[in-house]
């Protein structure tokens, strides 16, 4: 049974490989045969068959694949019977005397963009005002070249200006605003959605059609009718094959699109920028009306230029702020973390002046019963609200950070009398219960102070660390609450220091 199946799954295998190797054949031929064969009939026999060949691929696979979204999909089938139907008018009747061709083949873009709109709406972005004025610049750079070498020589090749001129002068505005919208999709689009990279291409190959078809109607290109006709049949046969590939079902959901393609973004810009760098080359050539529309375009180019500039630089300005805000603050609680403690009397010094200086080191009792009873999360929930109340309790200028684990450290510009007050207060703050998420919760506070007198250069953090740090073990370990280093450094014995604070440890 097993022998029977490899060789056949083979032979299908094959012939899958035949069959697609086959239409491909097909479709190229029919493509290209305008090229090969200068026949005006063959060309629109062509491109009919292309058009019909597309719109049923689009049928079938919103059949096979049913997109949460098939508005689009009916748009672009539509676009492509009125691009069609433009096209015939154009060839067979005298277009000249009437708008219906033109007025066919704009409402086809209409229905392009519509689609385009569709599909971007949901697309969510981190940074939507930088990618839209990207967007934005790369449309007035395109603009700004579609006016200085189509729309103008459009306008001064005419005798005079009539509903034709006018309309062939409006292509080349139309393709600079599906540029634009092709260029945002293009930057909020992942590499995996090769059904809407498939329509990025036939888009650009049915602008590319654009721009011959207005070249020759300026007088600057001498294509035939057969040539330009092909990107047409083209750009739609690749709208086809994006229906049938399986990620046409992504097209026109949410997504999430991040900032982080700014890089990509600036050299499109600069593109942009580099085609109106070749205005003045031709400027001599120019009306005064063109002059008063190239330096207008010029301008806000310059001017999107200009406020993209100011907000990269405030993006990183903020970015560089983000980035030392997470180097010296513990990510847990929002309090400086140890590095940046033993950097707080550097940086407070002319704020703090040259006054004594207190530094009250602060253990949680209890927490480790916490943590073994409701599990890490319940304890990181409790650090944070502990951490909370700490910074309630401190002043302004005061100095408040997570030394480690439980383990906290208060620096401060005060005397012995104002920390030991603080102390009381910190500890009466921790003493109440914590609402927690699992239950209600009770723990102490140890606390040690170390103090100095009006600072000299000697005067370290590292000092005042080891001195609070001795303090706060001897009030753990007799349950004292607080005790002060001079306490200690005076020589009292144990049952001298005073019991200044009781504590409930129940959790």
């Amino acid at each position: 049974m097993g022998t029977e199946a490899g060789p056949t799954g083979r032979s299908d295998r094959l012939f899958g490989i035949c069959w697609r190797a086959l239409l491909f054949g097909c479709a190229l031929t029919v493509l290209t045969l305008p090229l090969l064969v200068v026949s005006r009939p063959l060309a629109l026999a062509t491109l009919c068959t292309a058009v019909i060949a597309s719109v049923v691929m689009i049928r079938v696979g919103m059949r096979r694949f049913h997109p949460p979204q098939p508005l689009p999909w009916y748009l672009l089938s539509a676009s492509a019977v009125q691009f069609t139907l433009g096209i015939l008018l154009r060839d067979l009747t005298a277009w000249q005397t009437h708008p219906f061709d033109d007025l066919f083949m704009l409402s086809a873009y209409c229905g392009i963009g519509a689609a385009a709109v569709l599909w971007l709406r949901p697309r969510q972005s981190s940074a939507d005002h930088d990618l839209l004025l990207d967007s934005a610049l790369i449309g007035l750079g395109a603009l700004l070249a579609s006016w200085t070498f189509l729309i103008s020589p459009i306008l001064h090749a005419a005798d005079r200006i009539t509903f034709a001129t006018l309309t062939a002068a409006t292509y080349p505005v139309v393709d600079a605003l599906m540029l634009t919208v092709v260029a945002h999709s293009v930057v909020t689009s992942a590499k995996s959605e090769t059904s809407l990279r498939l329509v990025h291409l036939a888009v650009l190959v049915l602008l590319a059609g654009d721009l011959g078809h207005s070249l020759a109607t300026a007088g600057s290109s001498t294509l035939g009718y057969e040539i330009l006709v092909v990107p047409t049949q083209l750009a739609y046969t690749l709208i086809g094959v994006a229906a049938l590939h399986p990620t046409m079902v992504t097209l026109g959901g949410p997504r999430r699109v991040l900032s982080d393609r700014s890089r990509q973004r600036a050299s499109i810009v600069a593109m942009a920028l580099i085609v109106a760098s070749l205005v003045p080359v031709v400027g001599s050539s120019l009306q005064p009306v063109d002059r008063i529309v190239v330096s207008s375009l010029f301008a806000l180019l310059l001017a999107g230029m200009l406020l993209r500039s100011e907000r990269a630089i405030e993006r990183s300005a903020r970015s560089e702020r983000r980035a030392q805000y997470q180097a010296d603050h513990d990510m847990l609680t929002g309090l400086l973390n140890r590095a940046a403690l033993l950097r707080a009397l550097h940086r407070n010094r002319e704020r703090w002046g040259d006054g004594p200086l207190a530094l009250l080191f602060i253990d949680l009792d209890g927490f480790k019963r916490v943590n073994d009873n409701y599990g890490h999360a319940v304890g990181d929930e409790l650090i944070a609200n502990a951490a909370a109340r700490i910074r309630r309790m401190i002043r302004r200028d005061d100095a408040a950070a997570r030394y480690g684990g439980d383990e906290f450290v208060v620096l401060a510009p005060a005397g012995r009398q104002e920390a030991v007050l603080l102390a009381e207060r910190l500890l009466a703050a921790l003493g109440e219960p914590f609402e927690l998420s699992a239950a209600e919760v009770r723990i102490a506070a140890s606390i040690g102070i170390a103090c100095s007198g009006p600072r000299g250069a000697d005067t370290t953090v590292y000092d005042l660390l080891r001195e609070a740090d001795s303090a706060m073990y001897h009030a753990k370990e007799f349950s004292l609450g607080y005790v002060s280093h001079d306490d200690l450094g005076a020589g009292r014995s144990d049952s001298a220091v005073p019991r200044v604070w009781h504590r409930e440890t129940a959790v």
